[in-house]
């Protein structure tokens, strides 16, 4: 699986990094989403840093193999269709990557 972003943890709850595919690359920030209402609705909004268009969401979510908590995350743009990843640890404990997960 192929890592698409690189994001940094910050102390207001943040991921702020680079989304880099073949064909984009963009600054993107996951911002908690504090207007969430229903269990159904996401936990992140993904947004371009560059002008702030809502890329996508992520939920959190719990791996059934290992208990881990980890956000899952759908990115949209007609640049690049639909993405879909998940939020994994980076070597470094301030860093988090998205891990790009291909539709089966």
């Amino acid at each position: 699986m192929a890592t698409i972003a690189t994001l940094t943890q910050k102390a207001d709850g943040n991921l702020e990094g680079t989304l880099a595919t073949l064909n984009v690359t963009a600054p993107i920030v996951l911002v908690p989403n504090a207007r969430k209402a229903k269990d159904n609705e996401p936990d992140y909004r993904v947004i371009s840093r560059k002008n702030g268009f809502e890329l996508g969401a992520g939920w959190n979510r719990i791996s059934k193999t290992t208990g881990e908590e980890y956000i899952s995350v759908s990115l949209s743009a007609p640049e690049f269709g639909t993405i879909y990843g998940n939020v994994a640890p980076g070597e470094d404990p301030n860093k988090k990557v998205i891990i790009w997960n291909p539709a089966s």
